[in-house]
């Protein structure tokens, strides 16, 4: 069970979590027209009176991006005002995980996105690690992850977690961690949740956004952090095979950080993971805000 904060912004203002409720005819509920967001924050480990986030703006602007594929206006500027309140509302003292919502508000049966009421609510829940830290198994998922061409997979569109829900359980129930997904041309996408990259003689491959992926932050954070130590970084389409050859595995997301795979079906894969590793500390010292070369990164707001 989630330990859920005790205020959640709705309807425009910093209420009590219990009391923002939602009708059973919420459109949003039954078409799945809304998009969201995915933030950690965590408390400065030098002082507990200041919260760090991690690029709250790339994470702002892409939600405001994903709410223009749903044909909805919301401003960075309120996002982050609203963000700002809910956490110096709660007054968290451990890291915690931030859901921002835009959704279709409207009741009614006809699914659109023409004529339609939005709304915006967030909620945040306390995190540590999503998945474990020592390596997660994954298994070829049986599901397909959609094309662009079918869903606007440039934004986090609610609607569109439905397979990465199936694949998710499908993995689970079958003795796995976590499941990876396949694009129509059969080269690897992503995971059910995360981005997926892989190091082959030194060089750190990851699918490019022509694969279908989400454009995720920390896998952009991750690729300007290997090009800063001199890696060699190549976006390319990934075969299945190359998984199970590569001399490093791991996945990246805002919940999972960073996260190693360490088996993939049957196959046992390198435990010994340099260039993961390096990226991951340097990571983890930026968003603890002791990094001065990426202070830019982190967000600090003060809960006093």
């Amino acid at each position: 069970m989630h330990e859920f904060l005790p205020y959640a912004w709705f309807e425009g203002k910093c209420i009590p979590f219990k009391e923002a409720k939602i009708s059973i005819a919420t459109h949003a509920l039954h078409y799945g027209t809304a998009a969201f967001g995915g933030m950690r924050a965590i408390p400065n480990p030098t002082n507990k009176e200041e919260f760090l986030l991690f690029r709250t703006e790339k994470h702002i602007k892409r939600l405001s991006q994903s709410a223009k594929l749903l044909l909805t206006d919301i401003s960075e500027e309120y996002m982050f005002k609203a963000l700002e309140e809910v956490i110096k509302r709660n007054k968290p003292e451990k890291p915690i995980y931030i859901r921002p919502f835009v959704y279709t508000s409207d009741l009614g049966i006809a699914p659109r996105l023409h004529n339609i009421e939005t709304n915006f609510f967030i909620y945040c829940i306390e995190l540590g690690d999503y998945l474990s830290p020592e390596g997660v198994s994954c298994r070829m998922s049986s599901w397909t992850r959609q094309e662009d061409r079918s869903l606007p997979l440039r934004g986090k569109i609610s609607g569109a977690y439905i397979t990465s829900s199936l694949a998710k359980t499908e993995a689970s129930l079958s003795g796995f961690d976590e499941a990876l997904l396949l694009n129509s041309n059969g080269k690897v996408s992503e995971a059910s949740g995360m981005n997926l990259f892989i190091v082959r003689n030194g060089d750190l491959i990851t699918p490019g956004v022509d694969q279908d992926i989400l454009e995720g932050i920390t896998r952009a954070s991750v690729i300007e952090l290997a090009k800063s130590f001199g890696i060699n970084v190549i976006e390319r389409p990934v075969d299945k095979t190359e998984l199970l050859i590569a001399d490093e595995v791991f996945l990246t997301g805002t919940a999972a950080k960073i996260t190693p795979v360490k088996k993939i079906e049957s196959t046992e894969l390198n435990v010994k993971r340099p260039i993961m590793n390096k990226l991951k500390s340097k990571l983890i010292e930026i968003t603890e805000g002791r990094s001065q070369d990426y202070d830019n990164w982190v967000t600090r707001i003060s809960l006093q």
